[in-house]
């Protein structure tokens, strides 16, 4: 096996130093720009602007190892779209149709304790991501949570009933909302595992009359623990 062939092929250690001079210099050329845009972490970011990560990345990666491609068209390049992010938020500034347009709207995906439902009574989102970020506030089941924000940078903002509030609601605990079935053997309080209606219920088969789905799991009213 001819390891030379594999990793340097027709390379040459000049070219190889000349790559990491490059990538270097693209690398910290990224870092200022990020910089300069005013955003601290990942999880601040809008779509918006994780496009704009992701044109950054294309236009950096070439000029890192094809000798071939300058620097300096691609710091134009970061010049032209570090003046657009800033117009842009210029604009989002003046206009909060226009910032909608961009950033997009927070929206509510749990009120009551309850998961919001689409028009066409869908849940448009993933119930997983959900109870996981959930699980990270402490928070175990639904009937604990008023009201659940998904933010326009990806974070969820949570609203808490009082413990006093607090409402038998859907666990998300994953062993006990993996233990859902569709017929109910034991009368009790019961939780549609789409929705999140709690409804006291006798035993046999039920369909929830918030989404119509009949999967259902005892729900828990534990108060939370902060």
């Amino acid at each position: 096996m001819d390891w030379k062939e594999i990793f340097l092929s027709d390379t040459t250690w000049a070219l190889v130093l000349q790559v990491a001079v490059r990538t270097l210099v693209m690398f910290v050329a990224v870092l200022l720009l990020l910089r300069a845009s005013g955003k601290k972490g990942v999880r601040q970011l809008s779509i918006f602007e994780v496009a704009i990560i992701i044109a950054l990345g294309s236009a950096a990666g070439d000029p890192m190892f094809y000798e071939d491609v300058a620097i300096v068209p691609c710091l134009v390049v970061f010049t032209v779209i570090l003046t657009a992010y800033r117009l842009i938020i210029w604009l989002a500034g003046k206009s909060e149709r226009f910032e909608s347009i961009v950033e997009g709207k927070p929206v509510t995906i749990i009120r009551d304790g309850m998961i919001e439902l689409g028009n066409k009574g869908n849940s448009p989102f993933a119930h997983d991501e959900f109870f996981a970020e959930m699980r990270g506030v402490n928070v175990e089941h639904m009937g604990q949570v008023r009201m659940a924000i998904l933010e326009t940078n990806g974070s969820v903002s949570f609203y808490y009933f009082a413990d006093e509030e607090v409402r038998p609601g859907l666990p998300v605990i994953p062993e006990l909302y993996d233990d859902h079935c569709e017929t109910i053997t034991e009368a009790g309080d019961y939780s549609c595992c789409y929705c999140g209606q709690t409804d006291h219920i006798s035993q046999g088969r039920h369909q929830c009359k918030r989404c119509g789905k009949e999967d259902w799991v005892k729900a828990i009213a534990t108060k939370r623990i902060t």
